[in-house]
């Protein structure tokens, strides 16, 4: 039975990217017009998983995601992360000099701000990235172009005129894969919890130092604010290592007994970009 991914957008969306880069091009797609929505297609079962985007390396956390993440009961599958290249596209026809305005995700124009300052060209937000695109495809405007990525393009028959648009080359989004069950333990794996610390002096510190104390890398930590409870925050933390490693067995174990609440996301496969050898 092929495997069916949900993912958030239209197709051609980044996600999209994220899926067939993990999956192969032969997986069925689940478009879903809201994050919120992937959860709910995997808990009814109409898809095998969901692919998240969690963090961007320019626009930071994605934190609908982690709130959601901890209210689920999910599994993270694996790691994905995307080198995000943005397209200029237009309908046929259409030439450079005559653009006057695109269309895209804020995030994405605000990406290609130089690019489009250079061209004269005023940006116009829109819902989606492959969102604009299609939109386009399917309304054509005059003097009006779409900014997504090049799978969208193609998707939806535009003219793609220059690729790679973006400002700052190193545009990298982070997924997870999302699934019911715990993933095999891969080569190199990553563990993914959040936690609340008690209310005492150095609480976060000693529950750090667990990690410290037997030379496990944080690879991330983030607080969010904890609903329901003012100014109590949680973490967020990924360390490297598998729970069932006897020294992360250990580190969670003493966690469990600092910490006023645990809650694991999942250990699974996920992929060396580098900066883990430096440990933050």
């Amino acid at each position: 039975m092929r495997n069916v991914v949900a993912f958030q957008g239209v197709q051609g969306a980044y996600s999209e990217q994220a899926i067939r880069q993990h999956f192969g091009d032969t997986v069925d797609v689940y478009p879903c017009p809201v994050i919120s929505d992937l959860f709910s297609v995997l808990e009814s079962q109409k898809v095998t998983y969901a692919m998240v985007p969690v963090e961007n390396a320019l626009a930071g956390a994605v934190n609908q995601a982690y709130e959601l993440l901890m209210d689920s009961d999910f599994r993270i599958q694996a790691e994905v992360i995307v080198h995000v290249h943005h397209a200029l596209m237009v309908p046929h026809g259409t030439a450079l000099e005559d653009i006057k305005y695109v269309r895209s995700h804020p995030q994405a124009l605000a990406q290609c701000a130089g690019f489009l300052k250079r061209n004269g060209i005023e940006p116009i937000p829109w819902h989606d990235t492959a969102g604009s695109a299609h939109d386009l495809a399917a309304e054509p405007v005059p003097h009006t172009g779409a900014i997504a990525s090049e799978m969208a393009g193609k998707l939806y028959n535009l003219d793609i005129l220059q690729t790679e648009i973006e400002d700052v080359p190193f545009n990298f989004t982070r997924f997870f894969v999302l699934g019911h069950d715990d993933p095999p333990k891969g080569e190199y794996n990553k563990t993914s919890l959040v936690f609340a610390t008690r209310h005492t002096p150095a609480a976060l510190y000693h529950c750090l130092g667990e990690f410290a104390l037997r030379g496990l890398n944080l690879t991330k930590i983030e607080s969010r604010p904890r609903r329901n409870r003012p100014w109590e925050p949680v973490f967020y933390l990924d360390f490297e290592g598998h729970w069932q490693d006897p020294v992360c067995q250990e580190a969670l174990a003493r966690l469990l007994q600092r910490a006023s609440f645990v809650k694991m996301l999942g250990s699974y496969p996920a992929i060396k970009t580098g900066r883990e050898s430096v440990g933050i």
